[in-house]
């Protein structure tokens, strides 16, 4: 996830940087039932007993064999299944004690990364990130927002520009609100190319060394008393040409395929009934009947049903996900998943009275996840705020809602024809 203040394919542009378009991966997917799939698994938990082998090690052999994500091409973790039959493999290595490559640590590269380098990396460079980004030994990060290139991303000002002295680039700018930058081994950057074109052109997209000399990053503490986020200075940091993802000037292109995987990834994650806050908050009730009163009954009820209706349409778009990449409709889940959040935890938060006003801990840490679980309602109230501003404020959201969703006109955009560099900072 990057900071709260980003805005989410170019098939052709993918195709000319070398890249393959996921929907033609699709189409050329072997047909694989979920019994020889069951039988890979077993395979593999035959060779590799998660009892004595070392945790990396499975993973690597588990990618190696295919099973890390079934919908990705052979040789790149995956076996062209089709994306459905992804909970059969699971399930399978879950019931043999296989370990998982900890998701919540990397989702960033599992969600916005990947399915960026799929559909518009070259072969060379998704044989080089894909494998260490699943199993986890290569953290990413993802630098896209700025201090004055928020919520309107576009109108980012960090620079790259050609290396005089070989063939890359030299980038300098700042990036902030990058949650995982502290951990990071690789980052996806937005930097501007050409400023003499419109803002959403020229524009290119890159993958950053984040262990460069030029990159600095810093803590951002944020209300929880956490720096969850970072913020990041980029001081003539060399970037191969090779490490660029589609065409130059193309970039925002190739970002809109990040940010609407970064939406689903954010509000559309497919969970059990009674997950999350909402769970947390039945609970309380269940079990503390002295807290309950008419007025918030009837708000956990709405709420809960809200928390239901989310659930199940996060499993159609699961089920629409697994058949292409993903739509806008991806911006209405994460909308609503940020209302969601913010409302059951000011319930939960009156619903405990004195007790909601508590606070664990103030000191400054720098965590490797966000847990909402984990924490006490103080924490929750509080960390719930930014899921309106981070991948996309709500803002934003509505507006793409509105056009691409309903077909409704979009909004005037004065600025959309000039030249970056004219534009008012």
């Amino acid at each position: 996830m990057s900071g709260p203040t980003t805005s989410p394919k170019d098939g052709a542009a993918a195709a000319r940087s070398g890249g393959t378009d996921a929907s033609a991966l699709d189409t050329d997917a072997t047909a694989l039932d979920a019994e020889t799939l069951r039988r890979r698994v077993a395979d593999l938990l035959t060779t590799h007993d998660p009892a004595t082998t070392d945790r990396l090690d499975f993973l690597r052999a588990r990618f190696d064999a295919g099973l890390a994500w079934i919908h990705f091409p052979e040789g790149l973790g995956g076996l062209g299944a089709p994306r459905a039959l992804q909970q059969v493999v699971d399930q399978a290595l879950e019931a043999g004690g296989a370990p998982d490559n900890a998701p919540r640590r990397i989702g960033i590269g599992l969600g916005m990364a990947a399915p960026t380098l799929l559909r518009h990396g070259t072969d060379a460079q998704r044989r080089r990130f894909l494998r260490p980004l699943w199993t986890g030994e290569e953290v990413w990060c993802q630098l896209f927002s700025e201090p004055g290139a928020g919520s309107d991303l576009a109108a980012l000002a960090t620079r790259a520009n050609r290396d005089g002295e070989g063939d890359g680039w030299i980038v300098d700018g700042q990036k902030v609100w990058t949650s995982q930058a502290h951990l990071a081994r690789w980052g996806i950057l937005l930097a501007r190319t050409d400023p003499d074109l419109p803002k959403h052109r020229g524009i290119t997209y890159f993958v950053c060394d984040m262990t460069d000399p030029g990159v600095d990053v810093r803590p951002l503490r944020q209300i929880t008393g956490e720096a969850e986020f970072n913020e990041v200075f980029l001081t003539g940091v060399r970037i191969p040409d090779t490490h660029r993802l589609g065409g130059v000037g193309e970039g925002w292109q190739v970002a809109r395929t990040t940010l609407m995987n970064e939406r689903v990834a954010i509000g559309g994650a497919r969970v059990p009934r009674e997950s999350g806050m909402i769970g947390l908050v039945a609970d309380t009730w269940r079990r503390r009947p002295e807290l309950r009163t008419h007025d918030l009954h009837q708000r956990l009820l709405k709420l809960w049903v809200d928390a239901e209706a989310a659930r199940l349409t996060a499993e159609r778009l699961g089920r629409q996900l697994a058949l292409g990449q993903p739509g806008p409709e991806g911006s209405g889940m994460k909308l609503a998943f940020a209302r969601l959040n913010q409302e059951i935890s000011g319930l939960e938060v009156e619903l405990l009275a004195e007790e909601g006003l508590g606070y664990d801990d103030w000191t400054l840490t720098r965590p490797e996840l966000v847990d909402f679980t984990g924490r006490d309602a103080g924490y929750r109230y509080l960390r719930a705020k930014g899921n309106s501003i981070e991948g996309g404020t709500s803002e934003v959201l509505l507006n793409i809602i509105a056009e691409r969703v309903l077909g409704l006109p979009p909004e005037p955009r004065t600025d959309k024809d000039a030249a970056w560099k004219d534009l008012p900072r």
